[in-house]
């Protein structure tokens, strides 16, 4: 897992030379075909293919025959300098790139946080709510139920007792319901993450499931990821709730996308994992987030991994 496998570096010179003939002459069909049949071949190729063509069409590298030369004598184009100069060209563009959803999120949001911030917000009901940093969430308190859209980040709640409406945090895919409780809410790289600081959580699809998923009460923590159906839970020592309100990041076989995800809301700019395989590892650890760089280092660490940031603005995780 420390290097690319010699496939792996075969498979994207390949594909890097795909590229590279398709650009010289995009209207050719034997160099159409010649790419369809050999992404085709297996799924490997078909990664490698994603890979390369997202990089070259995201940041509109041109390339060319020389500095495919280049490439073989150490010069120019290695499959680091593409994927890490390609992601490079992004850098102005990452900087500008989270103006989007940024501005959908202020026409969605009742509350919203920049990078770095945490801000504690006294909520209609007398219950209250500690944003992280990058994080939004949208408020419908009805006369029957109290219901938070989390519509980024992560959020801890102090909920006041109403036992005839039900407090919940509603998420793309999940919900979690409370009476009278204090318990954190996240959603990073899609992974969805309650803990329980006290009182009881229920816990199931934002879909209406009749069946909860799990019930958590104090101390206990339960991830969920809705793409793989992996699920983990465990029980935290006293106080280690919602930790990044200390600044203090507590990983339990969490994946290096989740915490990269979560660790980029102190980070300026953007994070990009460039293989999947790194991004899918399981971490565990304690990690400050006082030092937001030297925790995402500490993070890939352990998957053999190496962090580069292209430019202030592009933060890079690589194996290669």
């Amino acid at each position: 897992m420390n290097e690319a496998t010699p496939d792996q570096d075969r498979l994207l010179d390949e594909a890097i030379d795909l590229i590279i003939r398709h650009q010289n002459d995009p209207d050719n069909p034997v160099a159409l075909e010649m790419i369809r049949a050999w992404r085709a071949r297996s799924p490997d190729n078909e990664e490698a293919w994603q890979r390369v063509s997202k990089i070259h069409g995201a940041s509109g590298l041109i390339l060319s025959e020389r500095r495919k030369i280049e490439r073989r004598e150490g010069l120019g184009l290695t499959r680091r300098n593409f994927m890490v100069g390609g992601l490079a060209t992004l850098g102005f563009g990452a900087a500008t790139y989270s103006f989007g959803p940024s501005l959908l999120l202020r026409t969605r949001a009742d509350y919203m946080t920049a990078k770095g911030e945490i801000r504690r917000i006294d909520l209609p009901d007398g219950s209250g709510a500690t944003l992280g940093p990058e994080s939004a969430i949208a408020l419908n308190f009805g006369a029957e139920a109290r219901t938070v859209d989390l519509l980024a980040g992560m959020s801890f709640f102090e909920v006041a007792s109403d036992a005839s409406r039900p407090f919940s945090v509603l998420s793309d895919s999940m919900r979690a319901t409370a009476l009278g409780t204090a318990f954190d809410v996240s959603e990073d790289a899609g992974v969805f993450s309650v803990g329980v600081d006290h009182g009881l959580v229920d816990v199931r699809a934002a879909a209406g499931a009749p069946e909860s998923i799990a019930s958590l009460t104090a101390r206990q923590w339960m991830t969920i990821d809705p793409v793989s159906g992996d699920i983990d839970r465990g029980q935290r020592e006293a106080g280690q709730i919602a930790s990044w309100r200390d600044k203090l990041l507590i990983a339990e076989r969490e994946t290096v996308s989740a915490l990269a995800a979560r660790i980029g809301r102190w980070l300026p700019g953007r994070i990009i994992i460039a293989d999947r395989l790194v991004g899918r590892q399981r971490v565990s650890g304690v990690f400050d987030l006082n030092d937001p760089l030297r925790a995402l280092q500490a993070v890939v660490h352990p998957a053999g991994a190496r962090v580069r940031q292209v430019t202030p603005y592009v933060t890079v995780v690589s194996s290669i």
